[in-house]
């Protein structure tokens, strides 16, 4: 079981995105996913910059695979797709069916990633015929619905799960950062780079709810599987996706590595 490092969801400061890579390509992390999977208004990386970040951590001795964006909405989006899909350097994450079709067509294998929302066998072998080699299960699968589905899954097909990070748990055509500034989706003032780790929003009472993030909603809470590793390993998981946060990720990678180790974490 290995660890890898999910795409990151936020929008930070360029200088900030490069200073964490920097940091992270020391870690003990085998697979680094790369690209802007959230909204394609975030321009302080473009795509030739993460190209450029790719090679550098590949040259590092890292697996790169560069993530799609998960809704596309124009035909700027939908070319940036296709320079994903031509590129030819890279293991290529799909986050929604148009990039299955154009790797499927050009005969990329690929990785299915969590918001194709694959929920049983028949969808992960249609997947795989199309070329699939990796795929992430959806974030609220049980680990019993899991398990009865890796008992058909495709033979060679890995697992790899979500482990650590607020759960991304839903993408609408309208950005709700925005929306809370009462500014319109097109004249957002990229009001994300002022929540590195998205906007909280609590219930009346004062209770955590959920965390906006551009046009995606994720969980308010942080939630993490090291408790679960044994179960893990006994599903024939293959690897662990830590997604990004701004604060404290490299000690997050130290103690997972510490765990699948063996070793008791520290007080």
């Amino acid at each position: 079981m290995n660890l890898s490092l999910g795409p990151l969801l936020y929008y930070w400061s360029r200088d900030d995105v490069l200073a964490f890579y920097a940091e992270a390509r020391h870690w003990p992390v085998t697979r680094f996913y790369l690209g802007e999977t959230v909204c394609s208004r975030r321009h302080l990386l473009r795509l030739p910059d993460w190209l450029e970040l790719a090679e550098q951590l590949a040259a590092a001795g890292k697996e790169v695979v560069l993530s799609t964006q998960t809704l596309i909405e124009s035909e700027s989006d939908l070319k940036t797709l296709r320079r994903i899909v031509d590129d030819g350097r890279f293991q290529i994450e799909a986050n929604e069916w148009g990039a299955v079709r154009l790797l499927s067509a050009a005969g990329v294998p690929f990785v299915a990633g969590p918001t194709l929302n694959v929920y049983n066998h028949e969808t992960l072998d249609v997947l795989a015929g199309l070329g699939a080699q990796r795929w992430l299960p959806p974030v609220e699968m049980s680990r019993a619905t899991l398990a009865a589905l890796l008992e058909r899954a495709p033979a060679g097909m890995e697992t790899e799960v979500f482990a650590y990070g607020r759960l991304p748990l839903a993408y609408s055509a309208r950005c709700f950062t925005a929306r809370h500034y009462n500014l319109p989706k097109d004249d957002c003032q990229f009001r994300c780079l002022d929540h590195a780790d998205g906007l909280l929003l609590s219930t009346r009472e004062g209770e955590p709810f959920l965390a906006l993030n551009g046009i995606q909603t994720q969980s308010a809470g942080v939630y993490s599987l090291i408790g679960e590793l044994p179960a893990l390993r006994e599903l024939g998981i293959a690897s662990l996706r830590l997604s990004p946060q701004s604060r404290h990720m490299g000690s997050v990678v130290e103690a997972f590595e510490t765990v699948l180790a063996g070793e008791p974490m520290a007080a």
